[in-house]
C-alpha cells in the first residue's frame, strides 16, 4: 500500500520515464496530483525558464485537468503583447523585477480560466547581468484569482563568483516555480 503523499506505482513509473531528472519530475507530478485533488487550475507565465515548467507538468497524465495554459514570454514585446505588461513598467523596473512578474502573473490570470498564476523572469547568464541584477537573479510571483495580496520574491542562484551554469540557474528556477504551484 502506498503511504499518504507518496506516488503510487504507476506514478513512480511515470516519474522514472520522465525527460526531467527525478527531483523535478517528482515535484511536477505532485503539482499535477495535488492541484487535481484540490480541483484547482493553474497558469504559468515563463521568461527565463522558456517553457520548462510547463513541459515538466505536462510530462504527467492528468495534467490537462490542471494546466489551463502557459505563456512563454521571453521578450519584452511578448510580455506586453501576450500579458499586458506596460512599456512604462518595463522601462521603469525592467523585465527582471517584482513589478514585472506581478504584472505577468496578473496578465496570465486575466487571459486564462485558472485559479492561480505563477510568473518567472530572470537572468540565467552567462551574460546579461549587472551590478544591481547579477546573473542568477530570478524573480517569482504567485497570484490567486480574487486575492488582492500577491506573493512575490527575488532570489539569487549561484555564488558570488557566478560559477553556476545557465542550466543550473534555470533548474533551480524551475524547482522554485513548481513549489509555488503546489496548493
Amino acid at each position: 500500500m502506498t503511504e499518504p503523499g507518496q506516488p503510487d506505482e504507476a506514478r513512480r513509473a511515470e516519474i522514472g520515464e520522465s525527460l526531467f531528472d527525478p527531483q523535478i519530475a517528482a515535484l511536477a507530478c505532485r503539482v499535477v496530483d495535488e492541484n487535481r485533488a484540490a480541483n484547482r487550475k493553474i497558469v504559468i507565465a515563463e521568461s527565463c525558464t522558456g517553457g520548462l515548467v510547463a513541459a515538466a507538468i505536462t510530462e504527467f497524465s492528468g495534467s490537462s485537468a490542471v494546466l489551463d495554459r502557459a505563456f512563454v514570454t521571453y521578450s519584452n514585446e511578448s510580455k506586453r503583447d501576450c500579458l499586458g505588461v506596460s512599456d512604462d513598467l518595463l522601462d521603469a523596473f525592467g523585465a527582471v523585477s517584482i513589478a514585472c512578474v506581478y504584472a505577468m502573473a496578473q496578465g496570465a490570470l486575466e487571459h486564462s480560466d485558472a485559479d492561480v498564476a505563477v510568473a518567472i523572469s530572470g537572468i540565467a547568464g552567462p551574460t546579461g547581468g549587472s551590478a544591481q541584477k547579477p546573473v542568477g537573479t530570478v524573480v517569482f510571483a504567485r497570484v490567486f484569482r480574487g486575492d488582492a495580496k500577491p506573493e512575490a520574491e527575488s532570489r539569487r542562484f549561484g555564488d558570488k563568483e557566478g560559477s553556476w551554469t545557465r542550466a543550473e540557474i534555470r533548474r533551480q528556477a524551475m524547482l522554485c516555480a513548481l513549489e509555488l504551484l503546489l496548493p
